[in-house]
């Protein structure tokens, strides 16, 4: 990899390296919130399943209303938008800590400050994502800013729960509810002080500004798809492992497991954007997803943990490229005004696969056999990659169809300028040629299309 278009050179590029820094402090808010959330509401209401039911709530809302939240920094812009929406999200997530910090609080209560909560979250991720598509002076570049920026993030959500370990050793849970806000607080403000952010809220004030952020986004099936089931995927694979481990008598086992696979996916991201790819990133980001769902549903076959943990360190790599490569397209596909709401589109589909897929094995083990369920649980992602290459192959077929039929026709259109200029030259006296036999083009026939293909 040339210095040029290395990750040292993406982190060189002028504003990058601050305004990504104040970025992942903020995204450290979400790294911190899903433990504290569950250890808040057990120790308030004393029950897990509460404490299951206001994440899932939580989760719920965050999923659903999150492309609506990125529109409207879409529209308005980083600093009229994201800060106002961190504001209220801190001030939300510090009455959820005050309603947690007392004992038999109504779960209730609870249940709505949380789901008011939720429907608050910044789109933190989207929203850096949309500004590396600033920052990069061009698709390489951006490659590898976003394979670095998947990696950091994964890197955060495996630290937030070990920060969260020992903050609850020296106060209550509620205290990483705390941090959380302080977190999305100050790291979003850090973030849109960047010049760069400044440049973004001016463009969207321009004429166009009021219709940004509106509207529907070709394109966009195949990356939410892909990335919906790459979520399966991911919230399934640690229910499976723990199923695997008990059931060979290993339980402590499982967390080599997930760190193999965390171990894979850093490797897969940070070589895929160290890669100078030729192919398109649809069919690349098919092909990867196809090896994400085999790698899973072969994990299942392991005869013990050691292999597991090697399957798991195989599935991984495919994981960052996957993502990477959905959200590439979805920039892509959306204009300057969309882009935000295409990448918070990718990154709804992939949290609500992670919360289906959670639930779906959990509904699973137990009742049929634990490699049909690593296979059931890839197939999701296999279908999805499965119609992407298939709606390719087509297209391209068609394309080739159509562009021949074409080529025929202005053969023929030649052939028939040509018998018109035989005519003539005999309307001037002298000898006639005889005309050749022409192929007319055929009316029905559209002219050719370019592939679709990105």
């Amino acid at each position: 990899m040339s210095d040029k278009a290395s990750y040292a050179a993406v982190l060189r590029t002028p504003q990058a390296s601050r305004t990504f820094a104040a970025a992942l402090l903020g995204r450290l808010s979400y790294g911190v919130l899903p433990l504290s959330l569950v250890l808040s509401v057990k120790g308030a209401t004393g029950s897990y399943a509460v404490s299951g039911a206001v994440s899932a709530v939580f989760g719920a809302c965050s999923v659903l209303l999150s492309p609506a939240r990125a529109a409207l920094v879409d529209r308005f812009g980083p600093r009229r938008a994201l800060v106002p929406i961190s504001a209220v999200y801190a001030l939300l997530l510090c009455v959820l800590a005050l309603v947690c910090w007392t004992p038999g609080t109504p779960a209730l209560l609870i249940g709505v400050t949380a789901a008011a909560t939720g429907c608050c979250c910044p789109p933190l991720g989207p929203t850096m994502r949309m500004l590396w598509s600033r920052l990069m002076p061009d698709r390489a570049m951006l490659q590898r800013a976003y394979s670095l920026d998947g990696v950091a993030e994964e890197l955060l959500f495996m630290a937030g729960p070990l920060i969260v370990g020992a903050l609850v050793v020296a106060a209550s849970p509620p205290a990483g509810l705390l941090l959380a806000a302080g977190l999305v607080l100050v790291g979003p403000a850090a973030m849109v002080a960047s010049p760069v952010a400044a440049y973004t809220d001016r463009d969207t004030s321009g004429a166009g500004g009021a219709t940004k952020g509106r509207g529907r986004i070709p394109g966009l099936a195949l990356p939410v798809a892909v990335a919906f089931g790459a979520g399966i995927v991911l919230g399934g694979a640690e229910l499976l492992s723990v199923a695997f481990t008990e059931g060979r008598g290993r339980p402590e086992a499982v967390a080599w497991v997930l760190a193999g696979l965390s171990v894979g996916s850093a490797v897969g991201g940070l070589a895929n954007g160290a890669v100078n790819w030729r192919s398109r990133a649809r069919p690349r980001l098919a092909f990867t997803g196809l090896a994400l769902g085999l790698a899973l549903s072969a994990a299942g076959l392991s005869p013990g943990v050691p292999v597991l943990v090697a399957a798991a360190v195989v599935t991984g790599l495919f994981i960052a490229p996957v993502i990477t490569g959905a959200y590439l397209i979805a920039d892509e596909a959306a204009g300057a005004g969309s882009r935000t709401r295409a990448g918070a589109w990718v990154n709804a589909g992939m949290n609500g696969g992670s919360s289906i897929g959670t639930a779906a094995v959990g509904l699973l083990v137990g009742r049929l056999p634990l490699p049909l369920c690593f296979v059931l649980v890839a197939v999701p992602v296999l279908c999805s990659a499965a119609v992407g290459l298939l709606a390719r192959s087509q297209g391209s077929k068609g394309s080739r169809r159509s562009e021949g039929r074409q080529g025929q026709g202005e053969r023929g259109a030649a052939q028939g300028g040509q018998s018109s200029a035989s005519v003539s030259e005999a309307d001037d006296g002298s000898v006639p040629a005889v005309p050749r036999p022409s192929s007319p083009a055929d009316p029905d026939v559209p002219a050719a299309r370019s592939s679709s293909e990105s």
